[in-house]
């Protein structure tokens, strides 16, 4: 038997001590929970993924009374990337959320689907994704892609 670890590597930030190109990204995911359709659980998320060229799109979770029938803004963004940019790599990911009155304190990590549809998005353009997760005390930075959130991921058999 083998004992494994996994280590994840991320950095703590402020806002004020990112990069212009994090803040825009940031601020587009904060905006981007302003679209948010969250009449029942009041959690608006917000995600905004910057495309290899610079290109920024956004997307928002979109509840459902028919639960689980919504989806994620990460899954949200990273679909409509792929739809609207095909081919193009996104490389980086920045998702915020708010409860109504304010953005949460601390950042909040994407759901294991999520997580899954970033590993994909990153394997089929072959490029990592950098992850900010937003909050108002702090924003976490994962530099080495989706794959440090998601370590033990589904793949198909022989791929």
């Amino acid at each position: 038997m083998e004992n494994l670890t996994h280590t994840l590597h991320y950095q703590r930030c402020t806002y004020e001590e990112l990069s212009e190109q994090d803040r825009l990204l940031v601020d587009a995911a904060k905006q981007a929970t302003q679209r948010s359709y969250a009449p029942y659980s009041h959690f608006h998320v917000g995600a905004a993924a910057q495309l290899i060229d610079g290109t920024i799109v956004t997307g928002s979770n979109q509840e459902n009374a028919a639960y689980p029938s919504g989806l994620c803004a990460e899954r949200t963004a990273l679909f409509c990337a792929g739809s609207s940019h095909p081919g193009m790599a996104v490389t980086a990911l920045a998702i915020a959320a708010h409860t109504g009155d304010d953005f949460t304190l601390m950042p909040i990590a994407p759901c294991g689907a999520c997580r899954q549809v970033m590993l994909e998005t990153e394997q089929r353009s072959g490029h990592p994704i950098r992850v900010l997760l937003y909050g108002t005390s702090a924003i976490y930075i994962i530099p080495d892609g989706a794959h440090a959130l998601l370590p033990i991921s589904f793949e198909l058999a022989g791929e």
